[in-house]
């Protein structure tokens, strides 16, 4: 795993850990304060600048749909990170928007490693094995999907499509290479910037959403 994968795979829990006590903690003793991240439970208290999550699901459940594909398992990231609620929220609402039932068993969550993404992999296809798509919550995630598909003799993309999510170099680290959602990385680091310097100068907590961008390539 390369240096920038890493720091993919753990910002979430960073922004996690933050948004639980040290955002609290810095925010209650007056000290500026910028996440990479939704801070979940703090709202407004905290500034924050992150990708649209959300929105960024929802382009890729779009995606999969418009290919054809109807049996959508996911498999998403933790429920106390930001992305693995916002993911798995866009997720639902695609699928409930286009009249595509949602079935509980190709729902999987877990951490942000490639090991995960092959276990959780194996899990939807045990319980559902005709699913035809699989939206994976991060590309170090996606890069153990294939390997779980192929053992279950799947072909990607001709059986099963797959994403992953960030545009990490992860996603072009596997193949075939991962179709995925880009996350802005040099603007959210430049709003951080931005926000913080204006926290500073005296003004309120502010929040940056910014748009995501989706990547096709040979996955789906």
């Amino acid at each position: 795993m390369g240096e920038v994968d890493r720091e993919v795979a753990v910002v979430e829990r960073l922004v996690a850990g933050v948004g639980a006590l040290t955002a609290e903690v810095l925010r209650t003793a007056g000290v500026p304060l910028v996440a990479c991240g939704k801070p979940i439970g703090l709202g407004s208290k905290v500034s924050y600048v992150a990708a649209d999550d959300r929105d960024g699901a929802r382009d890729m459940v779009r995606h999969l749909l418009s290919l054809g594909r109807r049996r959508v398992g996911v498999v998403t990231g933790p429920p106390d990170t930001p992305g693995g609620v916002e993911r798995l929220a866009g997720y639902r609402e695609v699928l409930t928007e286009a009249g595509v039932g949602i079935d509980e068993r190709h729902i999987v969550s877990g951490d942000y490693s490639r090991a995960d993404g092959e276990a959780g992999a194996d899990r939807p296809l045990a319980r559902a094995p005709d699913v035809d798509a699989v939206f994976v919550a991060s590309d170090l995630k996606a890069q153990g999907v294939p390997a779980a598909l192929r053992r279950a003799g799947r072909r990607v993309p001709e059986d099963v499509a797959v994403n992953g999510f960030d545009d990490s170099p992860a996603a072009v680290a596997v193949s075939p290479e991962l179709t995925t959602v880009g996350q802005p990385w040099d603007r959210i680091g430049a709003e951080m910037v931005r926000v913080l310097l204006a926290q500073i100068g005296g003004e309120d907590p502010a929040a940056v959403i910014l748009p995501t961008e989706r990547v096709r390539r040979q996955s789906t």
